[in-house]
């Protein structure tokens, strides 16, 4: 299976989404699913995490330092396309995408540091849901 996460330029969201629920599958032993990340604009493609995104994830004890931002291409096979938000839904429209969480995910990219850790705690427990509904279709 591949997991295909998605926000605007996969440099805070999707890669935070990505780091997450990979690491929750491993430890639930799912380390079978495939998961990256993508943005749906192509501006930042090539370029790392945001540091205050990955900051986050170091207090967390996850690591982002290998991601680097692409562009979401709908050509790609994917089996499950999860959208950060109801915009990046719409942008999506036409694949089989579903929202990564209950709420849309809200982009801390122009606001204060502690936004990031916000999201990164709406993020892991979406990302714990995904886990459960990916281990009752294995």
């Amino acid at each position: 299976m591949h997991v295909e996460i998605v926000c605007t330029g996969n440099i805070c969201r999707s890669p935070m989404g990505e780091v997450v629920l990979r690491a929750k599958l491993v430890e639930a032993g799912l380390d079978d699913v495939e998961v990256t990340s993508s943005g749906t604009g192509g501006w930042h493609v090539g370029d790392w995490m945001d540091p205050r995104a990955a900051a986050a994830l170091r207090r967390r004890g996850y690591d982002g330092s290998a991601h680097r931002a692409r562009r979401f291409e709908r050509a790609w096979d994917r089996d499950l396309i999860l959208a950060m938000d109801s915009g990046h839904l719409a942008e999506l429209r036409g694949t089989e995408a579903q929202l990564f969480a209950r709420d849309d995910v809200p982009d801390p990219y122009y606001g204060e540091d502690d936004g990031f850790d916000e999201v990164l705690a709406q993020i892991e427990k979406a990302a714990d849901q995904w886990v459960d509904r990916l281990r009752d279709q294995a």
